[in-house]
């Protein structure tokens, strides 16, 4: 992946801002590529959570297939980055790619991610088609 992602025009996206904690800063003295990857994965949580009601959520799970991810610029201890999340418009069966894009205080990319998440039964632990309804909150 080479271009900046930005989301299609009336696309729903969600936005989280993250913190670099001291916790964050690598032997380089910036942020570690891994918590970039975490904070991916912790907005498509938030996401799945503010957006699919209760019924779903304890149904429905999702395991990560990818991860494929950029880095551009470093993160610096205190500075707080602003993540950006949307889906794609059409599913693959039981798959749905993520796009997630991480921009420091200056607006630059720091990060961005597509990711390829699966849809899961909770009792069965069985891939599953991700039903309309679901995409459609998601859009």
């Amino acid at each position: 992946m080479t271009k900046l992602l930005e989301p299609p025009e009336g696309r729903q996206v969600f936005t989280r801002a993250f913190t670099a904690l001291p916790e964050h800063i690598d032997a380089n003295g910036h942020v570690n590529n891994v918590v970039y990857l975490d904070w991916v994965q912790q907005i498509a949580i938030a996401h799945w959570e503010a957006v699919q009601p209760a019924d779903d959520q304890a149904k429905w799970a999702w395991i990560c297939l990818r991860h494929e991810v950029d880095y551009r610029r470093a993160l610096m201890p205190g500075e707080t980055a602003q993540a950006r999340t949307w889906l794609s418009e059409t599913t693959e069966g039981p798959r749905y790619d993520r796009y997630v894009r991480i921009d420091g205080p200056d607006g630059a990319m720091c990060a961005q991610a597509i990711t390829t998440w699966c849809l899961i039964e909770q009792g069965s632990g069985r891939p599953r088609r991700v039903p309309p309804d679901m995409v459609a909150r998601f859009l």
